[in-house]
Order: structure tokens, then sequence, then C-alpha cells
């Protein structure tokens, strides 16, 4: 099983806040409470021992034996809930929304990268347990974002009447219509060991359960039961309850507007951007079919685009009777899921970290520990086939990464037989006219002008005679360029990074079984790099 890497700033897929963080900037230290490290894990442990109660330990295992109820669980998995109720048991938590079938790949590599370093920092503080968490986005509610997996090339879409009559919560989606998706799956992958296996799996997840929530719970929990992953579901009612005063300040003291907003603008001002504008409420209001932001306008509290309103009275009082009604948004979600597990670290995507960055003070000012925050693992899977084509295309692992107009230049004039690169004669034309430069120096700036126009104007010649051979070049050596271009649209579907396009389901009909166990043999979390791996024969 050959692996490789390459730097993250060196594939040219990710933002200058991402790699700059991975290099640990000075400028960047001041959004981030530790940088992800063995020896750093340590600190955060007696952190937030310190934080984190008898009694937060005892609702939240409640509630996660309450949601797994219904669901065949592996002794490693009932372990690790149970262990939650011991002081000494802290999690590491990735978030990923429901999407249907896993969607993109890094689904895997989020989970993988939370069960890896769960397992690595047992081994450095073995006095402690660490339980990876999976935690469902149910309550999002974007759901063209969620509908659809990509295979073989073809998009795979599910059309939920339900989903279009309003603005519910996904993971309270009825999972009707998911029948036809089915058989296309089902059409589209044909028979075998493996087929038959996605074709089960799908099945019991989506036909046999009523909603989104309960499809994925099952899903994530067939793929990783024997790694001992933990599936937490926000959307509960007693993990709300003790959420309560914290959303009771972001409803009255305006807590995520007042102190992210001047963080994200000297992110801002550091030239990265904001990835979240932080909104004056960061909640929004569930119930039947809705799921809206709260506003308050006038001392007065209004849920968007309803006749719904309350005094501040009314809506405090709503919220103790009701607080799985109350739904924390990008900005606050962060802190609910510190508040209500013992985490130490959260696993995210590049998107995922931005955001965090513009939480530290936040969590200061309501006095929550703020976790180390790890950029998932990021993958490339090559098959044995397409890593021996491409050593026979000569061309190595950074070059594959490249753009392709970029790519295939440079291919043509490394097997070209003669020599593409007009870069000496341009130098020696310039050459040239810099003593025509003295001769013009010598007489009026007339002639001058003159002088530079003609040198403009030959050296776009020589440019324009080189990109003509460079394309003519191309054309003589088609055959070469199409293999070229065949296997970079294979390893980057849709000129997009493969983990971010293509549905783990391709991968499996490929690999089978052995994929989430090589995953979990060759991804290190915090060897920070990015993965390029050589699976099958």
């Amino acid at each position: 099983m050959p692996s490789d890497c390459l730097s993250y700033k060196e594939t040219n897929y990710f933002s200058p806040l991402i790699t700059d963080y991975l290099d640990q900037k000075e400028e960047l230290k001041q959004f981030y409470n530790r940088f992800p490290s063995l020896e750093n894990f340590g600190k955060q442990i007696e952190e937030k021992k310190s934080a984190f109660s008898l009694h937060n330990r005892e609702v939240l295992v409640k509630a996660l034996q309450e949601q797994y109820s219904n669901l065949e669980i592996s002794s490693t998995v009932s372990s690790n809930i149970d262990s939650l109720l011991q002081e000494n048991t802290f999690t590491v938590t990735t978030g990923h929304q429901l999407n249907l079938f896993t969607g993109p790949l890094y689904f895997l590599y989020k989970i993988v990268s939370a069960i890896n370093l769960s397992a690595a920092l047992k081994k450095e503080y073995p006095l402690y347990n660490f339980v990876p968490v999976y935690w469902m986005a149910t309550e999002d509610h974007d759901f063209e974002e969620i509908n659809f997996f990509n295979l073989n090339g073809k998009k795979f879409q599910w059309n939920s009447a339900e989903a279009g009559a309003g603005n519910d919560a996904v993971g309270n989606l009825s999972t009707q219509g998911l029948e036809e998706v089915f058989a296309l799956f089902s059409a589209e992958i044909g028979g075998g060991k493996n087929a038959e296996f996605l074709k089960d799996l799908f099945k019991r997840s989506y036909l046999e359960h009523e909603n989104l929530t309960d499809a994925t719970r099952f899903l994530a929990n067939e793929l990783f039961k024997d790694y001992g992953l933990v599936i937490v579901d926000g959307h509960d009612k007693n993990l709300k309850a003790g959420f309560i005063p914290y959303l009771e300040k972001e409803l009255t003291q305006q807590v995520s507007f007042n102190n992210a907003r001047p963080v994200a603008q000297k992110l801002d001002e550091l030239g990265y951007g904001v990835q979240v504008t932080p909104r004056e409420i960061n909640l929004f209001y569930l119930d039947i079919c809705v799921r809206e932001r709260l506003i308050e306008q006038e001392e007065r509290f209004y849920v968007n685009e309803t006749d719904i309103t309350w005094s501040k009275e009314e809506i405090l009082k709503e919220l103790h009777e009701n607080p799985e009604k109350f739904s924390p948004n990008v900005m606050t979600r962060p802190l609910y899921q510190e508040v209500i597990l013992p985490n130490l670290c959260y696993i995210g995507g590049g998107g995922e970290l931005a955001y965090w960055f513009e939480l530290k003070e936040v969590f200061k000012v309501v006095n929550v520990p703020f976790p180390v925050l790890l950029l998932r693992n990021s993958v490339l899977i090559e098959t044995a086939k397409q890593n021996e084509k491409r050593k026979k295309l000569d061309i190595s692992i950074s070059e594959i990464f490249m753009k392709q107009h970029e790519l295939i230049n440079r291919k043509v004039r490394k097997i070209s037989n003669i020599d593409i690169d007009f870069s000496s004669q341009k130098e020696h034309l310039v050459q040239q006219f810099s003593k025509m430069y003295e001769i013009a120096a010598q007489t009026d700036k007339t002639f001058l002008n003159a002088v530079k126009a003609q040198e403009v104007k030959q050296l776009k010649g020589l440019e324009n005679l080189e990109k003509r051979l460079l394309k003519a070049q191309k054309r003589k050596l088609k055959d070469e360029v199409s293999r070229i271009t065949g296997l970079q649209n294979e390893l980057f579907p849709n000129k997009s990074l493969q983990e971010r396009h293509t549905n783990f389901s391709e991968m499996y009909l490929e690999f089978g079984e052995q994929l989430i166990p090589a995953l979990i043999e060759q991804l290190n979390p915090l060897d920070i790099q990015f993965k390029i791996i050589t699976l099958g024969e």
C-alpha cells in the first residue's frame, strides 16, 4: 500500500488562512487556543477537566442511550458511551451535514481523523479515555446541499416533495422518495460482492428508517461501529436544557455578535476575509416545517417570515419550557458542542476552521474552554493502475495537482524533441534593444518611444510564435496529451479535489472492505500533510 504526501500549500487547493495556520504564523495565534500537538493536549485535558461537571456527563450519557435505543451497537461503542460518565474520559469531535449516502469522500476522512486522534491520545495519555464523536448536523435546513451524491460521473439526486414544502430541519425529513434513488443506484453499480454490500447498506439505512436523522445514524454506525464512533444528535430537549443559560445570553446580550464581529474584522484586516458574518442573534426557531432566524426589534422578538412574536419575558419562558425549539446557527453551534461534550478537539475542513477562528473571544466571555482546532485529513486515492500510468507518463505527485493547461504545457515541452522555450531568444532580443536605447538616448524622445514600441512588438511576436509552436506540438503529441488529461480527470473529477466530489461508494466498489481499514492505517491526523494513497493490486 504505497503512499506519498504533499504540503497543503503545494496543492494550491487551500486558502492562505489555513496554510498560514498550519505554518503557525505569529499573527494568527490570537485566534486560537492551542495548536494541535500531542504535548498541547495535556494542557487541554486539564483545562477541560476543571470545566466539565459530572451532571453534564450524566445528562449526555442518558441522551445518548435514548438516541441509540433502537440501534444495534458494538461493544466498543457501548463501552465508549458508558465511559463518558467518568471524569477521565474526553471526546474528539467532528461534524458533518446529513448528506445523502455520506456525500463526498471527506465525510470518511473527518471521522477517520477523529478515530485516529483518539487512539493517538490514548497511547500518549494512557490514564485517560478518548471517544471519537460524529456530530450530526440534524438541524440544518439547506436540503439542496445534501440531497445528492456523485458516482461514476453521474449525480444521484433525491427529490423530496416534503423538503420543497417547507423550511424544516433536514433531520426531520421523511425518507419517502428514496426508493427511486435506490433503484437507479442499484442499476448503476450492478452485481458482485462489493455492489451487494452497498445496495444492502443503502436499503437498510434509508428504506428501513423513517427520517433522515435515523437513517444517517444507522449508516455512520454501520461503517464505523467497530472503531467505537459515538454519534450525537444535538436536536435533543435534554441536551439543549443544559445550554439554556448560554441561549439566554445570546437572546438578551447578543454575545456572539458583540464578541465575534470585532474578531472577524481583524481577520479581514489581515487579508483573510470573513467566513461567516455574525448576526445580532445567532439562533433559529424550530417548529413544524419551520426553521427561521430570530430577530429582535424594539424590545420584541420575532421569527423571521412568520407571525410568531414574543416579549422578552415571553421568549425566555418559551426557552425554558421548550429549549429544543431554539436552534444554534453556525456561530453558536460550536459553543453548544463544547458545553454539552467533554471535548478537547474539533476536527473540520478549511471552511469550518475559518469560522471557528472568529469565536475564541465568545468562548472566553462565557467561560468555556476553547478546543484545539485540527484540520481534517485530506487524501487522494489512486488505484495501482492509475499509479502505474502516472509513473509511465512521468508525472510527479506535485505535477498531478497542477492546473490542467499548466500540466499539459509542461509535459509537452518536456517530451518534445524540439526546444519550445524561447526564453534565450527573448533575452538576446532585449540585449540587442538595450544598445539601440543607448543610441536613441542621444537623439530625441520620439525616437526613444519608437524603439520601445518596436521592442514590445518583437517580444510579442516571439511569444505568439512560442504559443503556436506549443499548440502544434500538442496536436502532434495528442495521444500523450489525451492520456495526461484522462488521468488527471479521473483523479480530479470536475476539476476539483477527489474528496470534495466523489462518493465513498465509488471507492468501495473498487476496493471493498479494505477501504476503511486502509484509511485507518494510513492517516495520521497530526501529520499535517495532504496524503496520496495507492490501493489495490
